[in-house]
């Protein structure tokens, strides 16, 4: 099959095209090991669509099928694998994944490790194996055909990163940086305060999206809710996630029962707690 029928191909193309534009794109968080949500949150209209491995519900051993019925509704996940591991990185990609969001890069050595097992020989360390399953829409594509498609981020959250910026940012085959907003904050000593409260941390996240617009990548960010996300886009971010699949779950739930029960006192304590 020729690769531009290919989910991941498709997938991996639409999202470089439109960060190439400076365009904005909005994405959902996936942290539940469910196969129907899956399916489900992978047909909606939304960009990207992160399966979280590193914090979430879902293992390695649920990705081969979960990303093979998201590719089946039309969008191939980028896989937030649990750390900067090459067997990590090559296993989420052999499973079919548009890209990996490597988490903790701390410095060009780390973006480079994180960009190696993302490409085949000669061009990186990838090690050749198609994967039953994804081997019949784009799995076999030759070597240099998947180096192109298999999208690379780095996140940054830590104080070492925010100093390793501009090296961090030149790597090659980095396509974009994830700012994780909380982790940022913690590691640079604003506790769990956000851009809302804190200047230091508002001008931290204005600072790594400004060197990823100079650099030509996409510049991301984590999103608590979706007026963060509108905020950040007017300020130069292009990839956004802006919801999070448990708690959509949650906050519709509460919203319909307190609707149901005519906004009786005593519907704050049915608010769903915030992860963050």
């Amino acid at each position: 099959m020729h690769h531009s029928h290919g989910t991941t191909a498709r997938t991996s193309e639409r999202l470089r095209a439109a960060w190439r534009g400076g365009d904005a794109t909005y994405g959902l968080w996936s942290t539940l090991a469910d196969m129907t949500v899956a399916e489900l949150i992978a047909g909606l209209p939304y960009d990207y669509v992160i399966v979280d491995l590193q914090h979430g519900v879902s293992t390695f051993a649920d990705l081969p099928v979960m990303a093979q019925v998201m590719r089946g509704a039309g969008t191939a996940p980028i896989v937030r694998v649990p750390s900067n591991d090459p067997t990590q990185i090559m296993r989420a990609l052999d499973c079919g994944a548009a890209g990996v969001m490597v988490p903790l890069t701390g410095s060009a050595a780390e973006a480079r490790a994180a960009v190696e097992p993302c490409r085949f020989p000669l061009a990186g360390t990838r090690s050749w194996g198609p994967m039953w399953g994804y081997v019949r829409s784009d799995g076999a594509l030759p070597p240099q055909e998947q180096d192109a498609q298999a999208i690379c981020l780095v996140m940054i959250e830590t104080a070492g990163a925010v100093e390793a910026l501009d090296e961090i940012v030149a790597t090659p085959g980095i396509d974009g940086i994830y700012v994780g907003p909380n982790d940022l904050a913690l590691a640079c000593g604003y506790g769990r305060q956000t851009y809302r409260d804190s200047p230091e941390v508002e001008s931290l996240i204005q600072r790594v999206i400004d060197a990823c617009r100079s650099g030509g990548i996409a510049a991301g960010l984590h999103c608590s809710d979706p007026a963060m996300g509108r905020e950040w886009v007017a300020r130069g971010a292009t990839m956004v996630t802006i919801a999070q699949d448990t708690g959509l779950l949650a906050e519709a739930a509460v919203a319909a029962l307190e609707e149901a029960r005519g906004g009786v006192e005593g519907s704050d304590e049915l608010a769903p707690p915030k992860p963050y």
